[in-house]
């Protein structure tokens, strides 16, 4: 299951920094933020920092753009998560 959303939440964020003025933004954010509320119920937020990690190298290396301001999307998850 985690390959599964590694593999999404790749394509989301990297659909989301190509085609920032896209109408479907809004939809990709919103389940971004439903991934996250799967992680860290799942693994609580050493499942977030270590699925962040990897999708922010893999998109920094593949597209060259920072998907770091999108952590954000997974404040409110928990008080130990504040980007």
């Amino acid at each position: 299951m985690d390959f599964m959303l590694e593999e999404e939440l790749i394509d989301l964020m990297t659909f989301c920094l190509q085609n920032p003025e896209s109408s479907e933004v809004a939809e990709k954010h919103k389940r971004i933020t439903e991934i996250g509320h799967e992680l860290y119920a799942d693994g609580g937020i050493d499942a977030l920092e270590n699925f962040f990690f990897v999708l922010k190298n893999r998109i920094t290396e593949e597209i060259e753009k920072d998907p770091s301001p999108m952590r954000s999307l997974w404040n409110g998850l928990t008080d130990e998560w504040q980007y």
